[in-house]
């Protein structure tokens, strides 16, 4: 069984592959991770992340890190599981360069149209987290998620209308935790 990842654990991960990388690259960390590094939650059972461009020596050099650091990595991206967001790179939010290594938290609207999709706990409190940290604005999410609605057919998992329909109610409930707390955005 591997460890769960904390925010230590996720920085002596960004170091070693930063130690193996010979090319400069951006590696997009994604929910769990986003999620600890945040101060969200205090761990996370995986670490979930995208490279551009994916090199080989730092694919080979991942199978080490997950040994050496007794954690789970997975490459997944919500472009995994939803189309990808116009506009998601320049979104994505900075979190360190570490040699020739750029970290960045993987888009968080996409990341929330992801986990609104899935909508496991864990992640609705994560979308939670994000709408209350103004990390995604509800009525320019509710916009995204039009963007992609015409390339959704490319998932054959994903029902668009079950989607619009939990998007549509994330998004409702958003604002209305919005106007109680006498916010706007």
């Amino acid at each position: 069984m591997r460890e769960c990842l904390t925010a230590d654990d996720l920085y002596n991960f960004m170091r070693g592959l930063a130690d193996a990388a010979k090319t400069p690259t951006r590696v997009y960390l994604v929910g769990g991770a986003s999620a600890v590094l945040l101060g969200w939650r205090t761990a996370t059972i995986d670490l979930d992340l995208k490279m551009i461009p994916e090199t080989d020596e730092l694919l080979r050099c991942l199978p080490r890190l997950k040994e050496q650091l007794n954690i789970n990595i997975e490459l997944a991206s919500p472009d995994h599981f939803i189309p990808a967001l116009p506009g998601w790179q320049e979104r994505s939010q900075f979190i360190q360069q570490q040699g020739k290594l750029a970290f960045y938290h993987y888009d968080f609207y996409a990341q929330a149209l992801a986990k609104i999709e899935r909508r496991h706990e864990r992640d609705i409190d994560d979308v939670e987290r994000m709408f209350s940290s103004r990390l995604v604005n509800p009525d320019r999410l509710l916009e995204l998620f039009g963007a992609i609605e015409d390339q959704m057919y490319r998932y054959i998992d994903l029902d668009p209308r079950s989607f619009r329909r939990k998007v549509k109610e994330a998004v409702t409930q958003a604002k209305k935790r919005i106007s109680l707390n006498g916010r706007t955005d």
